[in-house]
């Protein structure tokens, strides 16, 4: 709006109005004459005000000079109590000594305050302050109990030989709980580093295992990524799994097993009886002959005798292996194939059989496997895993005809293990 269409508002005070000229002067003219120019360019924006740079002072000259200071100052009130007792001056001593002791404290106590809670645990402080807390309040309970005073005495009187004999059972005590501080770091320590080692040790072996795992891989396949049937490639991968085996802990062999699995290394797969190479099922993956397929990793007796416990072992295919005396306690065997495995004296307690194959066939013709006959993996005849005197104990997730199965070929020893009971079924195995 301009003055000249509001001219019912007073004038507004005379002033100076800058204003840009068309030759880039600056003039300065009253606002009545003042003719403002616009310019068409857009305002640059201003450039970003420099960092600012925090310059942190050292502290370190500072308080050397307030520990220098406090020294002095200790050393100068120690004179003067030495003063006061060698004149017998009871106030210049008395304050000589109270001073020292203040100004010793304060500054003791920055360093005690980190000592205290970086050095003593959390739970040796309350232990500490509960000890001091009860040696102190025996010696009051003493003091005012009337012990220490003379009979028709109301005033406590100190037995400084009893006073004396405390201060050497607190300093036994002392240096007693110094020793057992000592050994809890110690202690301490030794679990620190045990924890080190472990940790150390889990990397260790999860390295070797990859490695194991690309080598496989590299024999096993060609170069257009096919299984291959050289008795030799075999022969290698047999010989790495069996001494990477004996190497690893239970988790460790776990993982390699559901590697092996998973890969379909220790499935027996149908192979060209002229190449070698294993035949496609039509569904995207290798077909199965359990009867005459040939595996690429045996396992053989890789696991007998092996402590599995507590491990995941779900979908692993421990078929023919021998797992004589193996533990397999609260491992998961869910849908693992364990059919022709030798289980004989196995612990099984409280492992997870949910779909765990035992054999194949019907219930009522399938049996243990045996040396001198073939599997008929049509009836089940020889199909079945060896389970006599293994132990059932808790085992979960057994189906009746799993329970069936164990209960007739397990003997007499393993029957009574099985939960559920073997009443009515009879003892195949005849021992």
């Amino acid at each position: 709006m301009t003055p000249e269409s509001n001219s019912s508002q007073p004038n507004p005070p005379q002033s100076n109005v800058t204003v840009e000229s068309p030759n880039g002067a600056i003039p300065t003219v009253p606002p009545e004459s003042a003719t403002i120019v616009v310019s068409a360019e857009p305002e640059k924006p201003l450039p970003p005000p420099p960092p600012t740079r925090r310059v942190l002072l050292p502290q370190q000259p500072a308080q050397t000079t307030a520990e220098m200071s406090g020294s002095v100052l200790t050393l100068g009130l120690i004179a003067a109590m030495i003063f006061g007792l060698a004149n017998d001056n009871i106030w210049l001593g008395l304050i000589g000594a109270i001073g020292a002791i203040g100004i010793s404290l304060r500054m003791m106590w920055p360093s005690w305050g980190k000592i205290w809670v970086e050095v003593i645990p959390p739970a040796w402080r309350t232990l500490i302050v509960a000890c001091f807390g009860l040696l102190a309040g025996i010696v009051g309970l003493l003091m005012l109990s009337g012990s220490n005073t003379e009979p028709g005495s109301r005033n406590i009187q100190i037995n400084w030989d009893a006073i004396g004999a405390l201060g050497e059972l607190i300093g036994a005590l002392g240096q007693i709980l110094i020793a057992i501080l000592g050994v809890y770091v110690a202690w301490r320590q030794y679990v620190i580093s045990k924890d080190l080692t472990i940790q150390q040790n889990r990397i260790t072996q999860q390295q070797t295992i990859d490695a194991y795992f690309q080598g496989v891989s590299d024999l096993a396949l060609d170069e257009q990524g096919f299984l291959e049937d050289w008795p030799q490639e075999r022969a290698i991968a047999e010989g790495r799994t069996a001494a990477i085996m004996s190497s690893v802990d239970a988790e460790g062999k776990a993982k390699i097993l559901r590697f092996l699995s998973q890969s379909r290394l220790v499935t027996p797969l149908k192979r060209d009886r002229l190449l070698g190479r294993p035949i496609l099922d039509g569904n995207g993956g290798y077909a199965e002959d359990r009867a005459h397929g040939i595996r690429v990793i045996d396992l053989n007796v890789m696991l007998a005798g092996a402590d599995m416990a507590g491990t995941d072992l779900r979908w692993t295919d421990l078929s023919e292996a021998n797992l004589v005396r193996v533990n397999l306690n609260k491992c998961d065997l869910v849908k693992a194939n364990l059919s022709r495995a030798v289980l004989y004296d196995a612990n099984l307690s409280r492992a997870d059989l949910k779909g765990a194959r035992l054999f194949y066939g019907s219930l009522e013709s399938a049996s243990p496997r045996t040396r001198n006959e073939f599997p008929d993996y049509k009836t089940g005849e020889n199909t079945g895993a060896v389970v006599e005197r293994a132990d059932f104990t808790g085992v979960k997730r057994l189906s009746d005809e799993q329970r069936h199965y164990c209960c007739a070929w397990c003997g007499s020893k393993s029957r009574d293990s099985i939960p559920g009971g073997c009443e009515g079924i009879p003892n195949k195995l005849g021992r």
